[in-house]
C-alpha cells in the first residue's frame, strides 16, 4: 500500500507545463493543479477526521447520561451500544481515516509534490539565458529553486490540513449545538467573528513581515556564497573584514526584520489565547445556564466542555501553522522573482534543429547593444568560408566575445542576420545551434564531477577509451594519472572540486580542450583557449589545436597576437565595427590598426594604451 502512494506522482516524469505566472495565487495553482486529486483526497480526508473529532464528545455527552441514569449493575446493559459506538469510531472509523490522510501526505504529496515543483523550477531556470545568471547570485538562485519545494507544498497542506480543518470542526460542532439549542451557537458564532476580525487585523502584517525576512534572507545566503566562492581573491587580497562588513550589513538587515515580525508574533499569541480563553468561559457559562434552566440536559453539558476544548486546541494550532503559512507564502513571494521570471531568449514555434554539412558563417549587417542606445557591434557583415580560420583582434571591448556570444545565439540580435550554411540561427533551435560549435574559453570552470565526466560532457555516448584520447590528444593524461581526492577516487574517477578549484588554470583549460576535441564539432571557437598555459604546456598544445582546427571552420580570439598570426585572415575589430582584415602578411604591409597593434606589443600582448 505504501508503494502505491509513493509512486502516485514521480516528481521528474515531466518538464515544466509552461512558463510558471507571476501572480501568487495563479502560480501556486500553476503547480497544485498537477496534483489536484491528492489535494482534493487530504481535503475530504481532513473533513471526515473532523466530522469524527466532533462526533466523539456527542458520544461522550450521551455516554455520561446513560452512566447518570442507570445503576452500576444496568450500565453496560443499557449503554453497551453507545460504549460500542464510541470504541467503534475511536478504534475503527477514526484510525482508517487518519490512515488514508497520512498516506496522502506523508508518502504522496510530501516527497513528490515537494521535488515537482523543485525538478520544474529547475528545468525553467537552467534554460534561462546568459544575463538571467549574470545578474544574480548562483547561491540565491539555487537557494530559491530549492526552498520554494518546501515552502510552496508546506504552505498549501498547512491550509488544507489544519485551515480547513478548523473549519470544517467549527461548523460540525456548531451543527450538534444548535441541535440542542441555538443558545449554545451565540458563543461560538461571536468568537468566530472576533477571530476573523483578529485574524485580519494580524496577518496582513505577519505576511508583510515573511515576505520582508525573505529577501533579506536570500540577499544574507547570495552575500555568503559569493565570499566562499570567491574565497581565493579574498585570501590572496588579505580581505577577511572587508568580507565580514559585507556579509554583517545583511544579518543586521535580517535580524532587524525578524525582531519586527516576532513582535507581531508575540501579539498573535498573546490575541489568540485570550479569545480561546473567552470562547470556553461563555460557552461553559451558557450551558450551565441552560441546564440550570432546565433547557438542556446533563449530556449536552459533557459534550459542550470537550468540543469547545477541541475548537480552543485546535485554534491555538492554526495561530501556530497561519504564521508558518505566512513565512512560507513569503518564501514562495520571494522565489517568484527568480522562478517565474519568464525565459528571457526562446525558439520559434517552427525552430528546426540547424544543419551543419560545411561550416560556413555569415555576418549579414548585424548590430546588438545589450538593450543600449549604441555601441558594442554596428552594422557589422562578415563571411567566413567553409574550413576558414579566422583570428578576430581588438582591444577590450572591441566585440570579439560579443561576436561569438551572437553566434552561440546566447542573445538575440537587434537587427541583422546570422546564418550558418545559409539557415538563420534565428529559425534554429538553440540546443542544435551550440551542438555544432565547440567552444574553448579562457575562463574554463569545470563541473564538480569526476575528470571522466568532465571530458565526457563534450559526447555523452563517448566510450572510455575515447575519453583517455581525447585526454591524450589534449596533453592532459599525465597530471590526470597523479591525481587523486579526498573520497580516495585517483585518476580519470577524481572528482575535480567546485568550478575545478583542485586544478590548476594550465589543467583546467587541458580537461576543457580534451572535452572539445572529444565533441569533434564543425566550427570551432577559441576564445584565448591557451592563455592559461605556460610555454612549454601550450607548444605541445599548439600541435593538438593544429591537427583539431584541420576541416573545420575556427573563430579564433586572442590578447598575444602571435597565437593567431597564422590563421587564415585575421579580421580587426575596433568599437564594433571590422577596421581592417587580411592575413598577418598584408595587414602589417598596409600599415595600419593591425601593424600598430604589433608594433605595440609588449611581451606578446596588445598595449591597452594603444
Amino acid at each position: 500500500m505504501l508503494r502505491f502512494f509513493e509512486t502516485i506522482i514521480v516528481p521528474t516524469a515531466r518538464e515544466t507545463p509552461g512558463n510558471p505566472p507571476s501572480g501568487l495565487l495563479s502560480f501556486y495553482w500553476f503547480f497544485v493543479r498537477q496534483a489536484r486529486g491528492l489535494f482534493v483526497v487530504l481535503a475530504a480526508a481532513s473533513l471526515l477526521v473532523a466530522v469524527v473529532d466532533a462526533a466523539i464528545p456527542v458520544l461522550m455527552g450521551k455516554l455520561v447520561e446513560a452512566v447518570t441514569s442507570s445503576t452500576p449493575q444496568t450500565v453496560f446493559a443499557d449503554g453497551w451500544p453507545l460504549i460500542s459506538g464510541l470504541i467503534g469510531l475511536v478504534l475503527i472509523i477514526k484510525p482508517i481515516v487518519t490512515a488514508l490522510q497520512a498516506l496522502v501526505l506523508n508518502q504522496a504529496i510530501a516527497p513528490g509534490v515537494t521535488n515537482m515543483v523543485r525538478w520544474q523550477s529547475h528545468w525553467h531556470v537552467i534554460r534561462q539565458n546568459i544575463s538571467f545568471f549574470q545578474n544574480d547570485f548562483a547561491g540565491r538562485i539555487g537557494s530559491r529553486v530549492l526552498e520554494i519545494g518546501h515552502t510552496l507544498r508546506a504552505s498549501v497542506v498547512s491550509v488544507i490540513s489544519v485551515v480547513w480543518y478548523l473549519a470544517a470542526l467549527g461548523l460540525v460542532t456548531s451543527a450538534f449545538l444548535a441541535a440542542a439549542s441555538w443558545w449554545l451557537v451565540l458563543p461560538v458564532i461571536l468568537w468566530t467573528a472576533a477571530y476573523i476580525g483578529f485574524l485580519a487585523l494580524i496577518i496582513p502584517q505577519i505576511r508583510r513581515g515573511s515576505r520582508n525576512i525573505a529577501f533579506a534572507r536570500s540577499d544574507m545566503v547570495g552575500r555568503i556564497v559569493d565570499s566562499y566562492t570567491n574565497i581565493m581573491t579574498v585570501k590572496l587580497f588579505a580581505r577577511p573584514e572587508e568580507e565580514d562588513q559585507f556579509v554583517r550589513e545583511s544579518v543586521d538587515v535580517h535580524t532587524e526584520k525578524m525582531i519586527i515580525q516576532h513582535r507581531w508574533m508575540s501579539l498573535f499569541s498573546i490575541g489568540l489565547t485570550l479569545l480561546s480563553g473567552l470562547l470556553i468561559a461563555g460557552t461553559t457559562w451558557v450551558a450551565m445556564r441552560l441546564w440550570a434552566d432546565g433547557a438542556i440536559g446533563i449530556d449536552i453539558v459533557a459534550m459542550v466542555l470537550p468540543m469547545t476544548l477541541q475548537i480552543s486546541g485546535t485554534s491555538a494550532r492554526v495561530a501556530t501553522e497561519i504564521t508558518q503559512i505566512s513565512d512560507q507564502v513569503g518564501t514562495v513571494h520571494e522565489a517568484m522573482e527568480t522562478i517565474a521570471k519568464p525565459i528571457g531568449l526562446t525558439d520559434k514555434k517552427s525552430a528546426r534543429p540547424l544543419k551543419v554539412t560545411a561550416g560556413a558563417i555569415k555576418f549579414d549587417d548585424i548590430s546588438f547593444h545589450y538593450g543600449r542606445k549604441g555601441g558594442i557591434i554596428e552594422n557589422l557583415s562578415l563571411d567566413i568560408r567553409p574550413g576558414e580560420r579566422i583570428g578576430l583582434v581588438g582591444r577590450s571591448g572591441a566585440g570579439k566575445s560579443t561576436l561569438v556570444n551572437l553566434l552561440l545565439r546566447f542573445y538575440d540580435l537587434e537587427s541583422g542576420r546570422i546564418s550558418i550554411d545559409g539557415q538563420d540561427i534565428a529559425d534554429a533551435t538553440q540546443e542544435s545551434i551550440r551542438r555544432h560549435i565547440s567552444v574553448v574559453t579562457q575562463d574554463t570552470s569545470l563541473l564538480h564531477r569526476s575528470i571522466h565526466d568532465n571530458i565526457a560532457y563534450g559526447r555523452r555516448s563517448a566510450s572510455r577509451a575515447e575519453v583517455m584520447e581525447a585526454a591524450r590528444q589534449a596533453h592532459a593524461v599525465e597530471f590526470i594519472e597523479q591525481l587523486s581526492d579526498w573520497h580516495g577516487r585517483t585518476g580519470f574517477d577524481a572528482h575535480v572540486g567546485e568550478r575545478g578549484v583542485k586544478l590548476s588554470g594550465g589543467q583546467r583549460q587541458r580537461i576543457a580542450i580534451a572535452r572539445v576535441i572529444l565533441k569533434n564539432a564543425p566550427i570551432l571557437i577559441l576564445d584565448e583557449a591557451t592563455s592559461a598555459l605556460d610555454s612549454e604546456v601550450e607548444a605541445a598544445i599548439q600541435s593538438s589545436l593544429e591537427n583539431l582546427m584541420q576541416g573545420r571552420t575556427v573563430i579564433a580570439i586572442a590578447h598575444r597576437l602571435s597565437t593567431i598570426a597564422a590563421m587564415d585572415r585575421l579580421v580587426i575589430l575596433d568599437c564594433g565595427r571590422i577596421v581592417e582584415q587580411g592575413t598577418h602578411q598584408e595587414l602589417l604591409e598596409l600599415g595600419g590598426h593591425y601593424a600598430s597593434l604589433w608594433a605595440r606589443q609588449s611581451g606578446g600582448f596588445l598595449d591597452s594604451e594603444g
